[in-house]
């Protein structure tokens, strides 16, 4: 009941964000597009990278050579695999920042009236 209440109460006041609307806006479209562009290259080359080593070494013996002293580029590799997924949350992060931007500008919008299309 209270819930009802409170609900009441921001609708009252213009809090409230028709999502419908801004679902259907051009602007979150183009959220969605700018996401999808994204977050598709990154796992396509997360995924390659991170599968590459098994099957290299699997089928391959190019990665049993010494790269430096009696470290094999084995080790190199898989070494690597963890400053990429470091490098990839972090750019991820930085990305997901101005991805929120762009929703907070779409609720501002929406709630001023608007329906950015």
């Amino acid at each position: 009941m209270a819930v009802n209440q409170e609900y009441d109460k921001a609708r009252d006041n213009g809090n409230t964000v028709d999502f419908e609307k801004a679902a259907n806006s051009n602007a979150f479209k183009k959220l969605l597009e700018d996401r999808k562009k994204f977050i598709l290259p990154l796992t396509i080359f997360f995924l390659i990278f991170y599968f590459l080593l098994p099957i290299l070494t699997s089928y391959t013996t190019f990665l049993n050579t010494p790269a430096i002293g009696d470290i094999s580029w084995v080790w190199i590799f898989a070494i690597s695999q963890f400053a990429m997924t470091w490098i990839l949350c972090t750019i991820y992060v930085k990305k997901a920042n101005t991805f929120d931007e762009q929703a907070e500008q779409i609720v501002e919008e929406i709630k001023r009236g608007g329906d950015s299309k």
